[in-house]
């Protein structure tokens, strides 16, 4: 099946009308005489082979730089401070063609399941800068070395600030972070080990401050 027939299948969709591939495949090309236009039968329209062509067509990095572009120039968006977070999603069966699907620690309290955990940085207006799909059984620790490189190779070195819960970074990490010459900082929470001798140095600069 040639991919410039799906990618047309998709484009006239867009056109007359839109609707999502998982539409496209159960109903819409049914209803259409997209097959006798193009020469083609069913197989153009099924599901994974329409979003495959979309996979193709560009790159994550490549999609993700031409919408920060749009979103300064429509809404002036501000990208100074980064949101970074991971979830994951479980299935219920083996996902025997889902080399990513593995058992790891599960937010939905689903241990028993496959899963696939995603990281996704977006701006404080909520416009997605980058994201990706993990292995199920990835650390959240894991992934923030990679993220500070995926964003910096991306859309360049800049002043910017990363905001993420106390479980994302290592001390190593934060030490890298710190670093003059990256410029960037960052806003994460206290682990609560932490908390009480932070709680006692807080106290004792605001009494020497106010002396």
């Amino acid at each position: 099946m040639s991919w410039e027939k799906v990618l047309r299948l998709l484009v006239v969709n867009r056109w007359i009308e839109p609707g999502s591939e998982f539409r496209v495949h159960r109903h819409w090309f049914l209803s259409s005489a997209m097959d006798e236009l193009l020469g083609v039968d069913f197989a153009v329209a099924e599901k994974d082979r329409l979003y495959r062509c979309l996979d193709g067509c560009w790159s994550t990095n490549k999609i993700c730089r031409v919408a920060q572009t749009e979103m300064a120039d429509l809404f002036a968006a501000d990208f100074d401070v980064l949101l970074y977070d991971l979830t994951s999603t479980y299935f219920e069966g083996e996902m025997e063609a889902n080399a990513k699907a593995k058992r790891g620690y599960s937010r939905d309290g689903r241990p028993d399941c496959l899963q696939v955990v995603i990281a996704l940085v977006i701006t404080t207006d909520g416009f997605p800068l980058a994201y990706e799909v993990m292995d199920g059984n990835t650390s959240d620790r894991a992934t923030l070395r990679g993220f500070l490189k995926k964003i910096e190779t991306t859309y360049g070195k800049a002043k910017r600030m990363w905001v993420m819960d106390r479980g994302i970074p290592t001390e190593e990490i934060l030490a890298e972070m710190r670093d003059p010459e990256r410029q960037v900082s960052y806003l994460v929470g206290t682990p609560k080990k932490q908390d009480p001798a932070i709680r006692t140095e807080v106290a004792r600069s605001a009494v020497e401050k106010g002396s």
